[in-house]
């Protein structure tokens, strides 16, 4: 009987703790259930974050890169601009050298014109000064002939002294020295700017018959020869209107023999001497090419 009852007690308890397990069953699987929703919400907010965040971030770049776009196209039209500045400033330049280039050639032209009317002028006063001399000689008693003796007894002739070289006509050899120049005859122009040098040491045609001496030298490339008849130019006939045009050349030929430092000096001091001639503003366009200072420290 006791067998028995213990047999029906611990059916029970086993019933009861079946029953207890079936009870509590349900309420751990809603609680997994319950905490992978959870983490299913916070995933899915991560996703959103991370979503929004890559949303932000493409805008952003996409701002930045409209940014960096319009930069370089900014970046480009100031190339243009520039571009064009320079080119502008180039023909400036270019147009502002041939302007100087045109004036020193009519200053030249002109000082060439100068020096024809006063070779012209003093070919009057030479006509004047002959004619003199023929009113003179015809006004004069004539000489008695060599050998005639006087009443006295003595000859009165005296006996003819030695013929002396001729001075050639000082305008007529400087204008056709300058027209055999000009036609590049520079042998026969040579000698007849050497004549006027030579028979008449004190005229101003002097001083220009020897610039066109280191002209004639320069153009043969002679350049050693053609600085020695600048410096002629410059230390005898200083105030000639061809001493300008002569320093200048003198530092163009000095150039070309690799003399940069003489070049350089020869320039500065044609500034400082002629300060407002045209040869003083190329002096300075060839300083200003070569990177050189107008005026020395």
């Amino acid at each position: 009987m006791q067998i028995a009852r213990a047999k029906i007690r611990n059916r029970f308890v086993a019933v009861a703790v079946l029953a207890s397990l079936f009870a509590f069953a349900p309420v751990r699987a809603h609680a997994v259930a319950k905490e992978i929703i959870q983490m299913q919400t916070q995933v899915q907010q991560l996703i959103d974050m991370v979503q929004r965040l890559q949303s932000t971030m493409d805008t952003r770049f996409a701002v930045l890169q409209n940014l960096a776009q319009q930069t370089t196209d900014e970046a480009n039209k100031m190339g243009v601009v520039v571009n064009s500045l320079q080119q502008q400033l180039k023909a400036q330049q270019q147009a502002m050298n041939g302007k100087l280039d045109t004036t020193s050639g009519q200053m030249q032209s002109l000082n060439d014109s100068v020096d024809e009317l006063k070779a012209r002028v003093d070919k009057l006063n030479k006509s004047l000064q002959d004619l003199k001399s023929q009113l003179q000689t015809m006004q004069a008693p004539p000489s008695p002939a060599p050998g005639a003796v006087g009443p006295d007894g003595q000859p009165t002739g005296a006996p003819a002294a030695a013929a002396t070289p001729q001075a050639p006509p000082l305008n007529d050899t400087f204008q056709a020295a300058l027209r055999d120049f000009n036609a590049a005859r520079y042998k026969l122009a040579q000698g007849e700017f050497q004549d006027v040098v030579h028979y008449y040491p004190m005229d101003d045609l002097a001083g220009s018959s020897q610039y066109y001496l280191g002209e004639i030298a320069y153009r043969e490339k002679n350049y050693e020869d053609a600085i020695s008849a600048y410096n002629a130019v410059l230390e005898q006939f200083s105030g000639n209107a061809k001493a300008p045009a002569a320093q200048l050349h003198k530092a163009l030929a000095l150039m070309k023999l690799n003399r940069r430092t003489s070049a350089i000096h020869e320039m500065r001091s044609l500034i400082s001497r002629y300060p407002r001639t045209p040869e003083a503003a190329q002096a300075r366009r060839h300083l200003n090419a070569m990177g050189a200072r107008v005026s020395a420290r």
